[in-house]
């Protein structure tokens, strides 16, 4: 990937990753992105549920809220996505850390055209809850027309990697029989919980079903 002077990571720069396919990797195992703008000269920071569409990533939201309004009007935008991948504890609290993956995105987000807002719909609920599309009924008309769906290009992008144990640096005044390590972290499902007014004798359907194998499958490899 293109680096510009407004995705070069100058703070640990080695962290840097131009690899195109871990940003793939990253933005496919991730459910909610935070997008940024600057709105009436004040910088808003709202989640919003995504899916990485090939070389674009999929925003959607209420035709109500502010936040994707100000993006559809073309002022440039920020959406990141973090996963936290585990707690690094060293010997010290300022060589402590986290193990993360991140993406940072920068561009001008682009209103997908009713004739193609069910398909990006129906991509965005592939990414968020696999199978269910085909589950439930479509969406209305009038759904359709309440719901805003954008498009923002993975042209100019940033992604940084931590994926290492505790510092071992030696003669720094560390007490070596202190414990330091890393705390992992994962995203998992627990047992789903059936709305109040399921018919009983009703079974799990394949997409909850299978949430927790997808999760599992993205799980990150740990690190000592």
């Amino acid at each position: 990937m293109p680096v510009t002077d407004r995705t070069r990571v100058t703070r640990l720069a080695d962290r840097q990753v131009v690899d195109r396919q871990v940003l793939h990797d990253v933005l496919d195992a991730g459910l909610v992105a935070h997008v940024a703008v600057v709105r009436d000269g004040v910088p808003i920071v709202l989640p919003v549920g995504y899916a990485r569409d090939g070389e674009s990533v999929l925003l959607h939201g209420s035709t109500g809220g502010g936040l994707l309004r100000a993006a559809a009007s073309g002022v440039p935008v920020a959406v990141t996505v973090t996963l936290l991948d585990g707690l690094v504890y060293a010997r010290s609290l300022f060589d402590s850390s986290m193990n993360y993956r991140s993406v940072m995105v920068l561009g001008t987000a682009v209103a997908v055209p009713d004739a193609l807002k069910e398909e990006a719909l129906r991509r965005l609920s592939e990414h968020l809850m696999p199978g269910r599309w085909d589950e439930v009924r479509p969406p209305t008309r009038r759904e359709l027309a309440a719901t805003v769906v954008l498009r923002v290009p993975l042209d100019e992008v940033s992604v940084k990697v931590r994926a290492t144990g505790a510092s071992t640096e030696p003669d720094d005044g560390e007490d070596r029989a202190v414990w330091a390590g890393v705390v992992p972290l994962t995203l998992a499902t627990l047992e789903p919980v059936a709305s109040a007014d399921a018919p009983r004798g009703v079974p799990v359907p394949a997409s909850v079903a299978a949430a927790a194998s997808r999760f599992e499958a993205l799980r990150p490899e740990l690190h000592a």
